[in-house]
């Protein structure tokens, strides 16, 4: 059975996620003249694949598998590749709030129905 409960912890999750990610880009962008710096990011496919909804399991495919962990390309750090990532990073975060706030109006309905 699925509950809301189930779906803040998702969300929990991914918000605890992006808020790693942002931390990740802030510190590429830090590093951009550092030498010998290798890019960190997060992918959510790894944790995404663990949960039972069509739409994570979307994103993880979209995604990849990982976490927190040193690019492969080894490339120099691109300063406004990184920004543009931290913007759609920003906007993940945006959406997710969003649907945490939906979930817990939610269930103050329940609870308010239930009187």
């Amino acid at each position: 059975m699925f509950t809301s409960l189930d779906s803040m912890g998702k969300v929990s999750l991914m918000m605890d996620l992006i808020s790693q990610r942002q931390r990740a880009l802030g510190s590429n962008i830090a590093n951009v003249d550092t030498p010998g710096y290798i890019r960190q990011d997060i992918d959510f496919g790894q944790y995404l694949s663990t949960m039972n909804s069509p739409l994570e399991t979307k994103l993880s495919e979209k995604l990849g598998p990982s976490g927190i962990a040193p690019d492969r390309s080894e490339e120099p750090v691109n300063a406004a590749n990184e920004l543009l990532q931290m913007q759609e990073n920003s906007i993940m975060y945006t959406m997710a709030t969003r649907r945490m706030s939906n979930i817990i109006t939610e269930m103050k309905t329940v609870i308010n129905v239930g009187k």
